[in-house]
């Protein structure tokens, strides 16, 4: 894989081209920033600054969502200009949250995974199976889900073409989950999730939920799967053969 190519086709049709994550979300572009304001995730996807206009576009934006009187999370990666950037989010007060890499794989290349015994997969299909979902990332994450789980129901209601969740189930117990996001017109999937509850954990789960998604983007006519991979995942998808493009930073702000 070509890191240069490849990197600049994500730049391209994910960033510069980014699409709307759901009914009432909107994607704007103000200057050189493009944003997308809605109900389950708001922030900064894509910008071209330079010395002269980064600090007028971060109180532009810092304004803008401090109106709408929500936070906002502006996605920073490492070759994004001007080279000081990250030091004027941090001037502005946003705070950066772990940096994570983003890594791409050529689906072609993936390799197929077992199921783990015990384990089978099922298809996230209406709200009780998002809310076991958002149970899952509950546990796995610490975090709450209650957002997710209702962008994701409604979701899946209204566009079954731009996203695919699955769970995986011992018996009766949702032990670990995973969505993956559709980009019409691209080339690219994105792994998102991806959570296995502790105890569950080092036994091919997580393996078996990417080879999963990735044979359902394979199957609608993707090229690319896309993940921002947190230093736990990223030596089990190098193994599977993702590539580290570049690393991603979120700056968050709340008002």
């Amino acid at each position: 894989m070509d890191r240069d190519e490849t990197l600049a086709l994500f730049d391209r049709e994910l960033r510069r081209g980014a699409q709307r994550d759901g009914p009432g979300s909107r994607v704007e572009r103000i200057g050189d920033v493009i944003r997308l304001t809605g109900d389950a995730w708001n922030g900064i996807i894509w910008s071209d600054l330079d010395t002269s206009t980064a600090d007028a576009a971060i109180e532009a934006q810092l304004r803008h969502f401090t109106e709408l009187g929500r936070a906002f999370e502006w996605k920073l990666y490492a070759h994004d200009r001007p080279a000081d950037l990250a030091d004027r989010l941090l001037a502005a007060g946003l705070t950066p949250e772990p940096e994570e890499t983003l890594m791409v794989a050529r689906i072609s290349d993936l390799p197929p995974a077992a199921v783990p015994d015990g384990i089978h997969l099922r298809p996230v299909t209406g709200p009780a199976d998002a809310a076991l979902l958002a149970a899952v990332h509950d546990q796995a994450f610490g975090t709450d889900s209650t957002r997710l789980m209702a962008s994701l129901t409604t979701r899946i209601a209204e566009q079954p073409d731009r996203i695919f969740a699955v769970l995986a189930m011992a018996g009766d117990t949702p032990v670990s989950a995973a969505r993956l996001e559709l980009h019409p017109g691209t080339h690219f999937g994105s792994l998102w999730g991806g959570g296995t509850v502790e105890g569950w954990r080092g036994r091919g789960v997580y393996r078996s939920l990417v080879a999963q998604r990735a044979a359902i983007a394979a199957d609608r006519g993707y090229d690319y799967l896309q993940v921002d991979a947190s230093d736990d995942s990223r030596p089990i998808l190098q193994r599977l053969g993702f590539h580290p493009l570049t690393t991603t930073t979120p700056y968050t702000w709340t008002p």
